[in-house]
């Protein structure tokens, strides 16, 4: 088990705080909300109305880095990113107050293929909100909002908003492995 449930302990914590907040947007006559998209707060039964929390650099790099999992993708500051079950090809399934728990790899511009990436994997996707994402070997990229420094993988096989979360290796296939050096985060 490990420390996913400390992790999914803080995970809850920010739902909760999140659909809390959602509380006080409009509801309109048919008993909607007015804001973003509704999601339920896994586990709560609450209904969380909230934007995506990630805004679009011009450009992102992706990499690959040993680390914890092997050989993994990582953003331009070293941040682990994941890849979500409940994706499908090219289309994000995590909005609302997933994408502020998971907040998706967006850009403005191209997406750049750093070292051990191959370019051909390396694309967008739109989001139901209209900004691009980055996708890998056509899955959407996120990074996890508990992954404090580079190297952290806090988010690894996290079950959360209807399905797990894996880092992905530079093949572009998620890694469900155990971690490769006894140690659940870092580099």
């Amino acid at each position: 088990m490990r420390h996913h449930t400390r992790t999914a302990t803080a995970l809850a914590s920010v739902l909760l705080v999140a659909a809390a907040a959602a509380g006080c947007s409009e509801d309109t006559p048919d008993g909607g909300s007015t804001g973003g998209a509704d999601t339920e707060v896994r586990g709560s039964g609450l209904q969380a109305d909230a934007p995506a929390a990630a805004s679009a650099s011009p450009s992102a790099t992706v990499s690959a880095r040993k680390g914890t999992y092997g050989e993994s993708l990582v953003d331009d500051k070293g941040m682990t990113i994941y890849v979500f079950d409940k994706d499908i090809e090219n289309k994000s399934n995590c909005t609302g107050a997933c994408a502020k728990a998971w907040p998706p790899l967006l850009v403005a511009a191209t997406p750049t293929a750093g070292k051990g990436v191959e370019s051909k994997l390396l694309k967008t996707t739109p989001r139901s909100d209209g900004k691009k994402q980055v996708t890998y070997n056509g899955h959407p990229l996120y990074r996890f909002g508990e992954d404090q420094k580079a190297g952290d993988t806090d988010g690894q096989a996290v079950d959360a908003f209807g399905a797990k979360w894996y880092v992905i290796g530079p093949e572009g296939k998620k890694i469900t492995t155990e971690p490769t050096n006894g140690t659940d985060g870092g580099y």
